[in-house]
């Protein structure tokens, strides 16, 4: 197991959670921050956070509402969440660095790179949301329940067990902005080099949506993870961090423009 220091930050108005653990001794590699989608927390992100801490500084999230953090009160749009997340990427002092959002959580990384590009050097949408082929509540509430048949018991246990501390009101206020959220309307805009990722076995988000999303980023790529479903950071978090890993290292020149010489990154 990786060590891990846990945090709690309160900004604006907000309280939040972050996860941090040190990666190798000396590495360069931009950090990577993991953000969850609605209802859950950094619990179903743990595989992947461990996998990435071989490489470098890796962080994860709880957002506001989520995971222990009480519910704010008012509705948050996926541009509140991103706003927040930002300043707890400040107060913690993480340099530019790699999102990776899954499902909503996709949303609240192109959000925050596309409100602060030289803070963002890459982001990776894992399970991105939503279809806008499937943008309805009762589809996307049938998807899941199709995504639960095959997952692992492990990590349907943790999306039980998160969506009941999280609480049927404040999901259902998170539901709107969600939907409303035009994810292909806001990528063409990215600065940063852009991974859109699924399991093979997604039901929730299909491959025609992810290649479309993907081609949609001006430096955009898509790749699958064989055999996974929706949370496919938990069945194979080896291969998701290996995919994650020849992404960057195939656009090192553009993360390395991201980053930028005030990084303290070299750039290529």
């Amino acid at each position: 197991m990786v060590s891990r220091t846990v945090s709690t930050v309160r900004l604006r108005g907000h309280t939040l959670r972050i996860h941090s653990s040190p990666g190798p001794a000396g590495s360069t590699e931009p950090p990577f921050v993991l953000i969850h989608g609605i209802g859950m927390s950094h619990r179903y992100l743990d595989r992947l956070h461990e996998e990435l801490t071989a490489t470098t500084d890796t962080y994860a999230v709880d957002l506001p509402g989520f995971g222990p953090n009480p519910s704010p009160g008012p509705t948050l749009s996926v541009e509140d969440y991103a706003a927040v997340l930002l300043d707890l990427l400040a107060e913690a002092q993480v340099a530019p660095c790699i999102l990776v959002g899954h499902s909503m959580g996709a949303q609240i990384a192109t959000a925050a790179a596309l409100r602060d590009p030289r803070r963002v050097a890459g982001v990776v949408l894992i399970g991105p949301v939503v279809d806008r082929r499937r943008r309805s509540v009762w589809r996307q509430a049938a998807a899941l329940g199709h995504d639960s048949l095959r997952e692992l018991p492990s990590a349907n246990f943790i999306v039980l067990t998160d969506y009941l501390r999280t609480g049927l009101r404040w999901y259902l206020k998170t539901v709107r902005p969600m939907m409303e959220y035009r994810l292909e309307a806001a990528l063409p805009a990215m600065q940063c080099p852009v991974l859109v990722m699924r399991g093979s076995r997604d039901p929730v988000a299909r491959e025609p949506w992810c290649r479309e999303l993907a081609e949609a980023a001006p430096d955009g790529s898509f790749t699958e993870i064989p055999g996974q479903p929706h949370v496919a950071q938990q069945g194979a978090p080896e291969a998701v961090a290996e995919a994650i890993r020849v992404f960057l290292s195939g656009h090192r020149s553009g993360v390395g423009d991201s980053l930028g010489p005030e990084s303290g990154h070299p750039t290529s």
